[in-house]
C-alpha cells in the first residue's frame, strides 16, 4: 500500500512580509509551467511538514553533493527579482542573493534579520511620511571577500527609481517610486532621491510617501538586499549622499553600461553575489546549473550556514524522471504536482531507498485570460470558458487524489482561505460545468451572429458585432458590407511544451465537442514556456514578434509569498503596464480600488479590517474572472535516503530549508 501519512502542516499567520521598498510580492508571481496536481482525498485541514523520514542523524556532518530536480527549466538569467521571476532561475538566484534586512522564518513570517541588521527603527513624520532607519552590522562582505556596507542597500532601489531602470526592462522598477523624491529623480526634475538617505557607511535609511502610508505590510518597506556597483554597473558608477538623498555618480545611461548590466544578468563566473552558495557553472544546453558553497557567507537570520558542499540543480523531464532517479542522475525532485507522478514517487518510497515530505500548496493552476483584445476582452467569454470545463472532473483526472479545486485568486496553503473557507464555498460562483450555463452567457452578450451577420443557426463560429475599438487588430474579424465588424469566436491560446496539464486541457476543452457545440473554437500553440512568458509579458526586448497581443489564454501556474498584496495588479496606468504589472490587461476599476483598499486602507495589524476587505476582492475577481483556477495541490517532494534534517513547506521552499540539512553517503 502506498503511503498517504500527511504531516501537519502549520497554518501560515500572515504577518509581515518581503516587497523591497515597496515591491508587492504578490506583483511578482513565481511563474511557472501549470504541470502541477494536488488532492481532495490527501488534503488534511492544516499543515506543517516533516519528513517521512523516521530516524534523523543526531549530528548534522559538513560536506557531500546533492542533484537536485526542478520541474521548471532553467534560463540562466539570475539578474534579481527586478528583471526575471522564473521559478528554477529564482531558486538559483536566492541560493546565490541572500542578506535581505527583512527575511521569511519557517512559519510564514516576515522578520527583521538579525544576521544583517544591527539596529532598525521606524517614524511616522508629521506629513504623514514615514521613515525607516536602518543600521547594518559590520563585516559583512560578498563572495569575493569585498566589504558590504550602507551604500550597497541603495544600490536597487536607487536603480529602481530613474527611467533607466524601466528603458531597460526592469518590470518592476516602479515599486521603489513609493520612496519620497524617487518619482522626481525619475523624472529628472531632482537630482537625488530625497527620501533614500545615506547616514554613514553602515546606516541608511528609506522614507515612504505619506499616500503609501497606512500600509498593512510596512515592515516590508524596511526590506533591502545587497548589491554591488562595481559587478553590475561597472568602474566609474558610484552612489552618493552629499545631504539631499541619495544619486548616482556618473551615467548609468550609456551602451556601456547597459552591456555591463546584460552580462551580469547571465554571467555564471565570478558573479559578485551575497549567499549561501556560488554559481560554479551553468551548462546551458543540459539546463544543469552547479553551485558550491560560499566561505564568506555568515549565515541565514539564524546565523545558520550550509552542510552540504555542492548542489546541482538539472531539469526534471516528465518522461524520464523516475529513471533519473532511480540511477542517481537525480536525488531531490521538488514539488511534485502531477497525481500519476506523485503515485509513481511514492512507489519509489516503498523500495526503502527514498523518503518525501508533504505540503499544501500556496498557489494555484489555472488558465489565464489576457483581456484586453479578442474575445477574451468579453466577461461573457471568459465565463463561457470556465463553463466549458468540467473543473472538478479535471482535478480528479490529472491530480489523481492529490488536488482540489478553488474559485478565486488562493491556495489551500494560504492563511486566509483557511479562516474564509466557509464564506467562500457560501459566497462565490463554482462555474459548475454546463453547456448550457455557457450558452447563455454568450447569447446574453450578443455572440449570436455567424460571419454573414445572420442569426448563429448551430453549426460553425459564433460571431459578435463590435465596435472598431473593441475589434482592434484582431485576426479574423469580419467587416460586412454595411459597416458592421463582426467578431469570431476564436480563442488563441499559448500552451507551453511537454505539459501534461496542456494535454488534458486539449482533451477536456479545446477538442472537446462541447466547445465545438457552442460555436467556440480554442486554437492551440505550443511553444517553451520562456516562450510563453514573453507573449504573456509582451517583452518586445525579445523581440518584436512578442509586443504585438497575439494570446488570449496561456496555462500556466502561480505561487504566493506570505504577502498577499494585488496593489496595482489591476492599474490602467500606461506607464506601470509597461512595466510588466497588471498582465491580465483588465483594466478593472473595481478590481484597482479594492487590491489598493486591501494594503493601503488597512493599518499594520488590522487583520479584521484586512479580511473583510480581501473578501470583497476575492468576490469581485470570482465575477470578473480574469482567469479560471484549475486547482490548488498537495505537493511532495521526493527525498533521497542520505539527506537529513529536511523538512519544507508552503512558505519554507527548498533554498530555505536546504541550509538546515545535511548528507550522508
Amino acid at each position: 500500500m502506498k503511503k498517504k501519512v500527511l504531516a501537519l502542516v502549520l497554518s501560515a499567520a500572515m504577518a509581515m512580509s518581503l516587497a523591497a521598498c515597496g515591491n508587492s510580492a504578490a506583483t511578482t508571481p513565481e511563474t511557472t509551467p501549470a504541470t502541477e496536481a494536488a488532492s481532495t482525498e490527501a488534503a488534511t485541514e492544516e499543515v506543517a511538514t516533516e519528513t517521512a523520514t523516521e530516524e534523523v542523524a543526531e549530528t548534522p556532518v559538513e560536506g557531500g553533493s546533492l542533484i537536485y530536480g526542478s520541474s521548471t527549466e532553467l534560463s540562466g538569467d539570475w539578474g534579481r527579482e527586478m528583471w526575471t521571476n522564473n521559478a528554477a532561475d529564482k531558486l538559483v538566484r536566492e541560493l546565490m542573493d541572500d542578506y535581505g534586512t527583512v527575511v521569511s522564518n519557517q512559519g510564514g513570517e516576515y522578520v527583521v534579520n538579525p544576521t544583517i541588521v544591527k539596529e532598525m527603527d521606524s517614524v511616522v513624520n508629521e506629513d504623514g511620511t514615514k521613515t525607516f532607519t536602518i543600521t547594518i552590522n559590520e563585516g559583512l562582505v560578498y563572495n569575493n571577500g569585498e566589504a558590504i556596507t550602507a551604500k550597497d542597500y541603495v544600490v536597487q532601489t536607487l536603480f529602481g527609481c530613474t527611467q533607466t531602470a524601466q528603458d531597460w526592462g526592469a518590470t518592476y522598477a516602479s515599486s521603489y517610486l513609493s520612496v519620497v523624491g524617487g518619482q522626481e529623480y525619475k523624472d529628472g526634475t531632482a537630482a537625488a532621491v530625497s527620501g533614500l538617505r545615506l547616514i554613514d557607511d553602515y546606516t541608511f535609511s528609506v522614507q515612504i510617501l505619506a499616500d503609501k502610508i497606512p500600509y498593512y505590510y510596512d515592515i516590508t518597506y524596511a526590506a533591502a538586499t545587497p548589491m554591488n556597483l562595481n559587478y553590475w554597473f561597472g568602474e566609474g558608477i558610484d552612489v552618493a549622499d552629499d545631504g539631499e538623498g541619495c544619486y548616482f555618480v556618473g551615467d548609468i545611461n550609456t551602451d556601456e553600461v547597459k552591456a555591463n548590466v546584460e552580462a551580469a544578468l547571465w554571467a555564471t563566473s565570478d558573479r559578485v553575489t551575497a549567499g549561501p552558495y556560488n554559481l560554479e557553472e551553468f551548462d546551458k544546453s543540459s539546463l544543469q546549473a552547479t553551485l558550491v558553497r560560499n566561505p564568506n557567507y555568515a549565515g541565514n537570520f539564524e546565523g545558520q550556514k550550509p552542510y552540504i558542499e555542492k548542489l546541482i540543480i538539472v531539469k526534471a523531464e516528465t518522461e524520464t524522471w523516475n529513471d533519473a532517479m532511480k540511477t542517481g542522475a537525480m536525488e531531490f525532485y521538488d514539488t511534485i504536482a502531477d497525481g500519476s507522478e506523485i503515485n509513481a514517487a511514492l512507489d519509489l518510497v516503498d523500495t526503502g531507498d527514498f523518503d518525501y515530505v508533504q505540503f499544501d500548496r500556496a498557489g494555484y493552476g489555472k488558465l489565464q485570460f489576457q483581456c484586453d483584445f479578442g474575445p477574451t476582452q468579453f466577461e461573457s467569454v471568459r465565463h463561457a470558458v470556465a463553463y466549458l470545463l468540467d473543473r472538478n472532473e479535471f482535478a480528479n483526472q490529472f491530480c489523481q487524489g492529490w488536488g482540489s479545486t478553488v474559485d478565486g485568486p488562493y491556495g489551500t496553503g494560504l492563511w486566509q482561505y483557511k479562516e474564509a473557507e466557509e464564506w467562500l464555498a457560501d459566497n462565490l460562483n463554482t462555474y459548475a460545468y454546463s453547456v448550457d450555463s455557457a450558452v447563455e452567457a454568450l447569447e446574453a452578450d450578443g455572440w449570436t451572429l455567424d460571419a454573414e451577420g445572420n442569426e448563429w443557426a448551430g453549426e460553425g463560429l459564433r460571431y459578435k458585432e463590435v465596435t472598431e475599438e473593441e475589434a482592434g487588430t484582431y485576426e479574423g474579424n469580419v467587416t460586412l458590407a454595411d459597416g458592421r465588424i463582426l467578431m469570431p469566436l476564436s480563442i488563441n491560446w499559448a500552451s507551453s511544451e511537454g505539459n501534461p496539464v496542456s494535454d488534458l486541457l486539449s482533451v477536456m476543452l479545446a477538442e472537446s465537442e462541447e466547445v465545438k457545440s457552442v460555436g467556440m473554437e480554442i486554437i492551440k500553440s505550443e511553444m517553451t514556456f520562456s516562450e510563453l512568458l514573453n507573449y504573456m509579458y509582451r517583452d518586445a526586448s525579445q523581440g518584436e514578434q512578442y509586443g504585438v497581443p497575439t494570446y488570449g489564454m496561456y496555462n500556466l501556474a502561480t505561487g504566493f509569498v506570505p504577502a498577499y498584496d494585488y496593489a496595482y495588479n489591476w492599474t490602467s496606468d500606461p506607464e506601470l503596464v509597461a512595466q510588466g504589472y497588471n498582465v491580465n490587461y483588465l483594466f478593472s476599476e473595481e478590481l484597482d480600488n479594492l487590491s489598493m483598499d486591501m494594503v493601503y486602507g488597512v493599518e499594520s495589524g488590522d487583520t479584521e479590517g484586512y479580511m473583510e476587505i480581501w473578501k470583497e476582492y476575492i468576490k469581485q475577481w470570482n465575477e470578473e474572472l480574469p482567469e479560471v483556477p484549475l486547482y490548488s495541490n498537495i505537493y511532495i517532494s521526493l527525498i533521497p535516503k542520505k539527506l537529513h534534517g529536511y523538512t519544507q513547506d508552503s512558505f519554507w521552499d527548498f533554498q530555505s530549508a536546504i541550509l538546515y540539512a545535511w548528507v550522508e553517503e
